[in-house]
């Protein structure tokens, strides 16, 4: 699959927001490197979500090929409790179709995780062009505008190079639910200007469970 080329452009990134699907597109501007719908978890979801999480169990999905039922089927044989997974499933699956139906493939990467620990706690950009994520317990992916970025930081740290943070007041944090398009350094015309974001830092006692997707 090959994302369409941007030209380079002066701007700073953006980010992008909104309540409904039709914000993701927004993604493929020139100008955007984070779309994000914005959303609460409906009491059904959030059942099915707290249900997986009490079995005190490693969960850790990977998936990679098309969307549909044998994903779903997949899905449910590796979650700890598939009698209440109905709606996590169905939830999953239609953000899965949606991915593919946004960027023309007809294959998904998919990864579902419990963390209880910050998996990359270090601000950083992602080396491939997209990328999908949602949380749907615990807190959200933290991310910086661009004013608060020190790209010349970001990388392994070694001694004298500056940290990638310049302003701890201007952190921005996902929500919740909130579904997310992460345009990475991959992304042709974007070399230089993928979103800078970390994982936070699970709170004891609250992990995380995370979606992740990419498109191809």
């Amino acid at each position: 699959m090959s994302l369409p080329a941007t030209a380079p452009i002066a701007s700073p990134p953006r980010a992008a927001f909104g309540d409904t699907i039709e914000i993701l597109p927004k993604i493929f501007h020139d100008d955007t490197n984070l779309a994000v719908m914005r959303r609460q978890l409906d009491a059904d979801l959030a059942a099915s979500v707290a249900a997986q999480l009490a079995v005190d169990r490693r969960l850790d999905w990977r998936w990679r090929g098309g969307v549909g039922e044998a994903l779903a089927e997949d899905l449910l044989n590796h979650l700890p409790r598939p009698s209440q997974a109905k709606p996590l499933v169905e939830d999953i699956t239609l953000i899965c179709e949606a991915m593919a139906y946004l960027f023309d493939t007809e294959t998904i990467g998919v990864r579902l995780q419990r963390l209880e620990g910050a998996m990359c706690p270090r601000f950083h950009v992602d080396n491939l062009a997209v990328r999908l994520v949602s949380t749907y317990a615990g807190a959200g992916s933290e991310w910086l505008p661009e004013p608060a970025a020190e790209r010349a930081g970001l990388g392994a740290p070694r001694p004298g190079k500056p940290d990638p943070l310049r302003d701890a007041q201007s952190i921005r944090r996902l929500g919740c639910g909130d579904i997310a398009l992460l345009k990475g350094k991959g992304w042709v015309g974007n070399e230089g200007r993928g979103l800078v974001h970390r994982s936070p830092q699970a709170a004891p006692g609250e992990p995380r469970l995370l979606l992740a997707l990419d498109p191809g």
